[in-house]
């Protein structure tokens, strides 16, 4: 993994962010509108301290495990711009949360083509690979 900079976010400065298979990140998501810096993508940068990288299909198991967890993603929040997620959404989930999900037997699928190499630093690939759905 990089030194924390490089690769991390989009700009002519930076390179092209890469995701956990090597490749070039793909959108996660754009209707509801996804990402730290909501591009729909699951850039990372060092402002994004929950390091917000996975790019995670929402199931109705996740979203109940969260809210009891105390990480309500069903209501909205407009005054956030937070629309509340549903099943079959795909939302870039803070990588330590997922993992938490996965310890408690409730991790969402992911994916991989569309899940930042930022990480790899909370989450093994192959854990990730368990659950990973086809980017279509």
């Amino acid at each position: 993994m990089p030194d924390g900079s490089a690769g991390y976010g989009r700009g002519p400065e930076r390179p092209t962010a890469r995701n956990v298979l090597g490749g070039t990140l793909a959108i996660c998501s754009v209707s509801p509108m996804t990402g730290f810096t909501r591009n729909g993508c699951c850039d990372t940068m060092v402002q994004d301290v929950g390091s917000h990288t996975v790019c995670a299909v929402m199931d109705a198991a996740f979203l109940r495990a969260s809210v009891a967890a105390g990480n309500d993603l069903l209501t909205p929040r407009p005054e956030y711009g937070f629309p509340g997620l549903k099943p079959g959404d795909r939302w870039c989930l803070c990588a330590p949360r997922w993992q938490e999900a996965l310890a408690s037997g409730h991790a969402p699928c992911v994916v991989l083509e569309a899940t930042h190499e930022g990480a790899l630093l909370h989450c093994s690939l192959a854990d990730l690979q368990r659950h990973a759905v086809a980017a279509g």
